[in-house]
């Protein structure tokens, strides 16, 4: 949810509602009326593909039962781009309809090709469902229908709530009443939309913290992920509660609990024109992706703990043994990425008490590394295509090294590659700068330290408990951090004359300050350098002069240690008459008098403060290149991916 932008088109508080907030990133379009549902849905999923694109698949219920015995059901998926789809469907066409669903996917569970693509059916094909999000307990419940003799084609946790679905369709019961006995089995983070091959008449859908929003037409209604899924044809909404089951037909939308308690939606009018629908309102994708960190982060937490409270990664082919016997741990990365594993040192390091070296990938093979069987490297790559990367990956099994994977895209080379995969589930981001990829990425730097520490015994179970009771809570101060944007946005613009910016941090802050300056060079185009202010008297003095900006990030007051260095290197810059902006923990007034600004940050431990410290540079890098009038989407000379060396 928007909080803070003066760049989007409405109040946010008015009618950007909570309905809107990004879940695990896919697009889900749904629709019952008279027109063609394949039409309506395929353009919808056209809208919504900057919501995912690893696969697209629709599945339409006509009012004649189908040639195969499948009643009136009919669907059609493909892995790829939506281009894929719609050829598949040129070639064959569909059945005329007036019902149907629709989803373009970005995978979490389960690799991006044709079996894993939604729609997903029950064992008679007589339900499809269409999924946003993670389904915690997919585990146990795939077990129980393994054993009851049903037959799961994909990897995916979709399926499972597929065949449950139709379990309780076949017992007699509608659409509607299943999905909400469905939804009270189901854990974790979910937006569901289902059609019954025998019943034309609606579609149902379910929302538990993932975005789900109502369309309202006459003698029609619709389902999107969000609103720029049905924009063309409606611009009433419904915003629905969390929990909540909503059942559409062209007559009319009726809404419930979980329990099935009749409830209501908020409804609301959307005035935004198709671009800003996309973005949520907001005039740039990255400033979207900024203000989606929250649930960014809450999403790379999902499903991380088991039943017995012990961590679990998406993808672990290493045994603990193996793991034991590591002794050393290489993070190989490029640019934002190398930022976070600078973070996951200090980690890693803390907790683990493992040396950890971090390597810019383009360097790594040729200064001829030390690596054996007992050498961990863990490569970061948002894209999982990132030529310096892979190849340094590919030189680190050729030495009997193994490798872990931290990546966003599910399927892509980097994971396929390696011997454990952690994926960040930051969903498609659009913008070539890395914000959420960033925050992300740390996240799951801190859950494989606290996972190597789990299984080497570095830290005892109640400790790692702690740090994750303290990274499940960071979604909340991320989101104050936003709440606090139009302060940030403000003295961006009052800098649109600086030619020249610096920032300092000591410990984790460090990374921090080289990815505020790095943020600052891709899209304002601006000088901006990065240095441990510890460095400040060996040479990077020497640039600063009066009214010089230098952004300060100040470590949390319990490493006093630090804290005094950091001071000694704000009065320094500040006696050579810098202008300090200082980001401090909320309560800690003692850099007020060597801050001509100061940025509160919520009080949180030094090692996990990057996820809250980052957020001001993001927003004061973006802020001002709009105010510099540069696309800050697509930054020049720039790629989203780097895929040559």
């Amino acid at each position: 949810m928007q909080h803070g932008s003066p760049h989007a088109a409405r109040d946010p508080g008015s009618d950007l509602p909570r309905a809107l907030e990004s879940g695990l990133m896919c697009g889900i379009v749904g629709y019952v009326g008279h027109r063609s549902a394949a039409s309506v849905v395929v353009e919808g999923l056209r809208r919504l593909e900057y919501r995912g694109y690893d696969s697209a698949g629709i599945a339409l219920v006509s009012v004649e039962a189908g040639e195969d015995g499948s009643g009136g059901l009919a669907t059609e998926k493909r892995a790829g781009k939506l281009a894929n789809l719609e050829k598949a469907i040129a070639d064959t066409p569909l059945p005329e309809a007036t019902t149907g669903i629709g989803h373009t996917r970005w995978a979490t569970h389960g690799a991006p090709n044709d079996v894993n693509a939604h729609p997903h059916a029950g064992a008679t094909r007589r339900v499809a469902l269409v999924h946003n999000g993670i389904i915690e307990n997919f585990d146990d419940l795939r077990a129980r229908l393994e054993t009851d003799d049903h037959v799961l084609l994909s990897e995916t946790d979709t399926e499972v709530a597929a065949h449950l679905l139709e379990l309780q369709v076949l017992s007699g019961i509608d659409l509607t009443t299943a999905m909400q006995r469905v939804c009270q089995r189901l854990e974790g983070a979910f937006t569901l939309v289902a059609v019954d091959a025998e019943d034309p008449s609606r579609v149902v859908a379910a929302r538990r913290n993932s975005p789900l929003v109502v369309g309202l037409g006459e003698g029609e209604n619709f389902l999107g992920s969000d609103v720029a899924a049905f924009i063309e044809h409606t611009r009433e909404a419904l915003e629905l509660g969390q929990d909540q089951v909503v059942t559409i037909t062209a007559e009319g939308v009726e809404v419930t609990d979980f329990d099935g308690t009749p409830s209501s939606g908020t409804a609301y009018h959307v005035d935004w024109d198709l671009s800003a629908a996309e973005k949520d309102g907001h005039d740039w994708f990255m400033r979207k992706e900024i203000f989606e960190q929250p649930r960014a982060v809450a999403d790379s937490l999902l499903g991380r703990r088991s039943r017995t409270g012990r961590l679990q990664l998406d993808e672990m082919r290493l045994s603990d043994d193996e793991l034991r016997d590591i002794d050393k741990i290489i993070i190989i990365a490029a640019g934002t990425s190398f930022y976070a594993g600078m973070v996951a040192k200090y980690a890693i390091e803390h907790w683990c008490r493992v040396p950890v070296e971090v390597e810019l990938s383009s360097e790594f093979r040729y200064r001829d590394p030390i690596l054996d069987y007992s050498t961990l490297v863990v490569a970061i790559s948002q894209s999982g295509e990132t030529a310096d990367t892979l190849q340094a990956i590919r030189h680190a099994r050729t030495q009997r090294s193994k490798v872990l994977a931290i990546c966003n895209t599910n399927g892509s080379t980097i994971p396929r590659e390696s011997d454990a995969v952690i994926y960040t589930h930051a969903g498609p981001e659009i913008g070539v700068a890395s914000t959420k990829g960033f925050l992300t990425q740390l996240v799951a730097c801190y859950l494989l330290a606290l996972y190597v520490a789990q299984v080497k015994g570095t830290r005892y179970g109640d400790e790692i408990a702690e740090v994750m009771h303290q990274l499940e809570a960071m979604p909340d101060h991320v989101q104050t951090v936003l709440d606090g944007a139009d302060a940030v946005y403000q003295l961006a613009r009052a800098h649109t004359g600086t030619r020249s910016v610096l920032f300092l941090g000591r410990h984790a802050g460090y990374p921090v300050a080289l990815e505020g300056a790095l943020k600052l060079k891709e899209i304002a185009y601006l000088h901006a350098e990065g240095f441990a202010a510890g460095e400040l008297k060996h040479g990077p003095i020497a640039l600063v002069e009066p009214g010089l900006p230098v952004l300060c990030v100040v470590p949390p007051r319990g490493r006093d240690q630090l804290r005094e260095k950091m001071l000694s290197g704000i009065q320094e810059v500040r006696a050579r008459g810098a202008q300090t902006i200082c980001l401090v923990e909320e309560g800690d007034d003692s850099i007020g008098p060597y801050a001509d600004v100061v940025i509160r940050l919520p009080s949180v431990p030094v090692l996990l403060q990057p996820l809250v410290s980052v957020v001001p540079l993001q927003l004061f890098a973006c802020e001002l290149a709009t105010a510099l009038g540069h696309d800050v989407d697509q930054p020049r000379n720039l790629a989203k991916s780097v895929t040559v060396e």
